[in-house]
């Protein structure tokens, strides 16, 4: 008997409707996203802070300046920066001004987040979209010292703005099965 009680508890979980199960499996996409730009960054910060480094060590020890360091460190800031800026609008780590949201009633204020996370979303939208024409726009074009397209400067920004749209509809969708999203850190 007390084995059947423990299985009823369990088997829900694998019989809700396909809508949820596909929200859920949505939120742990989003999350492991999260996750993965989380790591990224910290990856492309050591990189950042080892050419950084070089450059000092290059220019005062070997008197002689390694003309790329620069080039790739202003590269890493923009990828740093932009995959962190998604996370944070994931995990609700951006600017807000929530005091006149603590002023409506809850029905208007849960409309209201829904309004902000949608503009945000299309914020999103629109700067994958324009920033990737502009990424098309100069791939012809090489970065002086590292031989790559200047291209590869505006994918970092593509790369957010797609993140932000997805983790705002995330948090639309948290908004209306009356759920909160988990930061990814934890």
């Amino acid at each position: 008997m007390l084995a059947s009680s423990q299985e009823r508890t369990t088997v829900p979980d694998t019989r809700r409707p396909g809508g949820h199960r596909l929200l859920d499996a949505y939120t742990r996409c989003c999350r492991l996203l999260a996750r993965i730009c989380m790591w990224v960054g910290v990856a492309g910060l050591t990189c950042l802070i080892a050419a950084v480094a070089f450059q000092i060590f290059g220019r005062h020890v070997l008197n002689r300046t390694p003309t790329w360091a620069e080039s790739i460190a202003m590269l890493l800031v923009l990828y740093v920066t932009m995959l962190g800026a998604a996370v944070g609008v994931r995990d609700a780590g951006h600017i807000g001004f929530e005091s006149l949201l603590e002023a409506l009633p809850p029905a208007g204020k849960r409309r209201m987040e829904i309004f902000i996370h949608a503009l945000v979303c299309l914020f999103g939208l629109m700067m994958a979209w324009n920033c990737a024409i502009l990424a098309e726009s100069v791939a012809d074009y090489m970065m002086p010292n590292l031989g790559i397209s200047e291209g590869w400067k505006y994918v970092p920004a593509t790369l957010s703005g797609g993140l932000i749209a997805l983790f705002s509809v995330e948090h639309i969708v948290a908004l209306l099965r009356n759920q909160e999203v988990t930061p990814a850190w934890r």
